[in-house]
């Protein structure tokens, strides 16, 4: 496609980590919006611009304002020039913070869009509900990453007509399944500066910012004791309930048995993935907070781990039961603890579940997720993107002699 017929993007986002850093700001929004990114520049078919703001979480709120006012004006400018289809935010929060500054793009014909992963549209924060209706009531669209993520954007005024659903993706070239699961287990400790697992531990993980709604801790106190001695947790990620993490694996006596590991980077994550069983999601509902997605389904299923999940908000549109995992009620201990023995007794289908996840996250490969996005802003932009390429092919049109 030539660059007169390209759509040409701005793509803004406030939850970029420092370069370097990639812990220093970490979560399923900030992964997605990074990825999302570098394949929105990949792509032939796009003249990109882009607004980043790069910062630590202990700095974002005081750095969000500057970034704010450099986005407008950047925004109006290319407005002003006429070098603009659409505008991709990374969330809500962006085109929320940002609509009410830009009077250019109020005016014109370029097409808004934001990406709605959950938290950012029910956020319980004083008068953040209202700025999310009247964020919402001038997007020409909105990407939703999951069903649940749609119906709370339509409870708060969303018209359907301009809601659409594309999932968050993954970079399958990142991953690989290992060929012997434990084959891996020797390294794992290593990589991870963690004791040696025993030799029949059957390896449960949980990836994830800690925070209540994750329900990690939950899982200690009330799934844990009710699994045989051989079965092991590890906890990966950071966030303000660690706290309650590690009083539930004291107070239940598992320090032998749970293991917090803190921050890992990728490589880590990556071992262990490769040298889990399964991935554990034992989200439980907090007011205020909804998982939206659950992108760490979709790393562990690229290395085929599959996965005991709560069915719950937007994990169901991800998991599939009996294909790349369970799906069980929330906040039943004893029917997580079932479906943990039913993978660790019948070794057909913890293999049957590892080959699903493996096949069902291909249709996430960050290529074919990408492309959602450009067809639907393509389809918005759609006249502006033919006009200008018409203008450029007149101004290409050599005078008459």
């Amino acid at each position: 496609m030539t660059a007169a017929n390209s759509l040409r993007l701005l793509f803004v986002s406030h939850t970029f980590p420092p370069s370097g850093r990639p812990l220093a700001n970490v979560g399923g929004m900030q992964r997605v919006a990074t990825e999302l990114h570098a394949a929105l520049s990949a792509h032939p078919d796009l003249i990109l611009h882009s607004s980043l703001l790069r910062s630590t979480w202990r700095w974002i709120y005081l750095r969000t304002p500057g970034h704010l006012l450099t986005t407008a004006q950047l925004v109006d400018d290319l407005v002003r020039r006429g070098e603009l289809d659409a505008v991709l935010f990374s969330s809500v929060v962006g085109a929320a913070l940002v609509l009410p500054l830009t009077r250019g793009l109020r005016r014109s014909a370029v097409k808004k869009v934001a990406i709605a992963h959950g938290d950012d549209v029910v956020s319980p924060f004083p008068g953040y509900a209202s700025l999310v209706r009247r964020a919402l009531a001038g997007l020409d669209g909105v990407a939703a990453v999951s069903r649940a993520t749609g119906a709370a954007c339509r409870e708060r005024g969303l018209d359907p007509q301009r809601l659409h659903l594309i999932p968050n993706g993954i970079d399958l070239r990142c991953s690989a399944p290992p060929p012997e699961r434990n084959a891996t287990r020797a390294g794992l400790a290593t990589a991870l500066g963690q004791p040696p697992l025993p030799a029949e531990a059957y390896l449960l993980c949980s990836v994830g910012r800690q925070v209540e709604r994750k329900g990690f801790a939950w899982f200690v106190r009330e799934v844990m004791p009710l699994l045989p001695p051989e079965v092991h947790y590890w906890v990966a990620g950071e966030g303000p309930h660690r706290r309650a993490l590690l009083a539930a694996i004291r107070d239940q006596r598992l320090e032998h048995r749970v293991r917090w590991l803190g921050g890992v980077r990728e490589h880590g994550l990556l071992k262990l993935y490769q040298a889990a069983d399964l991935l554990v999601m034992p989200n439980i509902h907090v007011a205020g907070t909804m998982e939206g997605f659950g992108v760490v389904l979709l790393e562990a299923g690229s290395c085929g781990l599959p996965a005991i999940a709560a069915d719950l908000e937007g994990i169901c549109d991800v998991v599939r039961t009996s294909e790349n995992g369970l799906l069980v009620p929330s906040g039943n201990p004893a029917t997580f603890a079932q479906a943990i023995a039913r993978c660790h007794n019948n070794p057909w289908l913890q293999a049957s579940l590892a080959a699903g996840a493996l096949r069902r996250v291909r249709q996430y490969a960050w290529p074919l997720v990408a492309q959602q996005h450009v067809d639907l802003l393509r389809q918005l932009a759609g006249p502006a993107v033919r006009s200008h390429a018409s203008m450029a092919r007149r101004s290409q049109v050599s005078p008459c002699r």
